[in-house]
């Protein structure tokens, strides 16, 4: 069975918004990336406990942290991060969440970012050990610009950290980004380490963001082939259709509705049920 799940802040800021569309489709799931125009991992206590009680009353619960962990250059400071990703995994108990979302680093232009590697090791070991200690497993999103960002270095980390507390996403749009087609060149070498899926297509001309199935992405051929592997999981739905700034794509309901029929078009005519 698979089970949708979906950036929400795409949708509004207000979390009472992302809330209402999110129950008009039937998704019960969300990946909390932000609300009220702030990053979840920046929300008070006070702002965390009421979108808790919201998000409960509505019967919705987070499938992941959509936190922006990772998500500097591999030559920043690390303790503050370090301490960021504390945060992550104690925002994540609270929620009840069981995954985070999260990055290996960005990579200077002109950099190998094979010559970074033992650093992002080292960097990836100790968010591992955060995650491992709080019982919580992080998923690494592959990336442009980042060292994750192609799927020889995904399988490297994955098999590096040796953990169960640190697994893959699959992100289409990401690897048509980096050059990689998704089905073709990337889902065999990743798949046995991957436990969550986003889904957003691109295409390889522009590297423009399109509804699923309408780019380069091969997000048909790889949900076929998540349902052979006997995929059960989320697909999140990851529209990127609108305006992208640091609280999210900003596409409003009627995209974010665009991305829900184009992900549920292919299930449907695939056969696959969801939930």
């Amino acid at each position: 069975m698979f089970t949708l799940t979906g950036f929400a802040d795409e949708i509004a800021f207000d979390l009472g918004e992302q809330i209402a569309l999110l129950t008009k489709l039937g998704i019960k799931h969300v990946e909390f990336r932000s609300a009220w125009r702030t990053k979840v991992l920046d929300l008070s206590d006070e702002q965390l406990s009421e979108a808790k009680r919201m998000l409960d009353a509505a019967g919705i619960t987070l499938s992941s942290v959509g936190s922006d962990i990772g998500k500097i250059q591999i030559t920043d400071s690390f303790e503050d991060h370090l301490e960021r990703a504390r945060d992550a995994v104690e925002v994540a108990k609270f929620f009840g969440a069981p995954y985070i979302r999260m990055f290996s680093f960005f990579i200077r232009e002109g950099d190998d970012p094979d010559s970074h590697r033992d650093e992002v090791m080292r960097r990836t070991r100790a968010f591992v050990d955060l995650a491992e200690a709080g019982g919580i497993t992080m998923l690494h999103e592959n990336e442009k610009d980042i060292f994750g960002d192609i799927p020889r270095r995904v399988v490297d980390l994955v098999t590096t950290m040796d953990s169960p507390a640190y697994r893959a996403i699959v992100d289409p749009a990401n690897y048509v980004q980096c050059g990689v087609n998704p089905r073709d060149e990337a889902y065999d070498l990743v798949r046995p380490y991957t436990d969550y899926i986003h889904i957003k297509d691109a295409k390889f001309v522009d590297n423009s963001v399109v509804p699923a199935g309408e780019g380069d992405g091969q997000v048909r051929e790889v949900i076929r082939a998540l349902r052979d592997d006997g995929y059960d999981g989320f697909l999140s739905i990851e529209p990127h259709l609108g305006q992208f700034d640091a609280f999210g794509g900003l596409c409003g309901p009627d995209l974010w509705t665009t991305a829900y029929d184009a992900l549920t078009g292919i299930l449907r005519s695939e056969g696959i049920e969801w939930a």
